[in-house]
């Protein structure tokens, strides 16, 4: 017997997966600008997070205030952004750089850095780093914090 393989399947499934990632991409540098658009009253950092885990808790987190981080380095105050989150800045770039590698990939038919993308120890050291970015940060809230000003960040206010 023959086995039959659809590679016209998976390239299918692979360009979708590309064609997802742009947008994914472009959505994660679209939102926060409107955001920064529709912020003329500076509403924006005195705002309710969004965020299900703060609304409940009160604590932030590993990705509370990426948006505003970004929305303020889109203003041009890089050091109101690395204060919101210390990675907005950098999710910038990596969404940029996503965006021209899966169109050049699409383009070209070749894959480039999926070595890098999906490595293991690439995985493993940049989790390392946010929950150790995210054990400072609540460290540091806890710290600044009294229990009555963490209340208030939640719906139990």
């Amino acid at each position: 017997m023959y086995k039959v393989t659809s590679t016209n399947f998976t390239n299918n499934t692979i360009q979708k997966r590309k064609i997802y990632g742009i947008l994914g991409a472009l959505f994660t540098l679209i939102i926060p600008f409107f955001f920064m658009l529709n912020d003329a009253d500076n509403h924006l950092e005195t705002a309710q997070s969004l965020c299900p885990l703060k609304m409940l808790t009160g604590f932030p987190c590993p990705g509370c205030g990426i948006t505003k981080s970004l929305v303020y380095f889109y203003e041009g105050d890089l050091w109101r952004s690395l204060t919101f989150h210390l990675f907005g800045p950098s999710l910038v770039l990596f969404s940029l750089v996503t965006i021209v590698v899966l169109t050049t990939e699409l383009i070209t038919k070749k894959e480039y850095f999926n070595a890098y993308l999906y490595n293991k120890k690439t995985a493993y050291f940049l989790v390392t780093i946010l929950v150790v970015y995210q054990i400072i940060r609540l460290v540091y809230f806890i710290k600044t914090n009294d229990f009555d000003s963490i209340l208030k960040q939640s719906i139990w206010r």
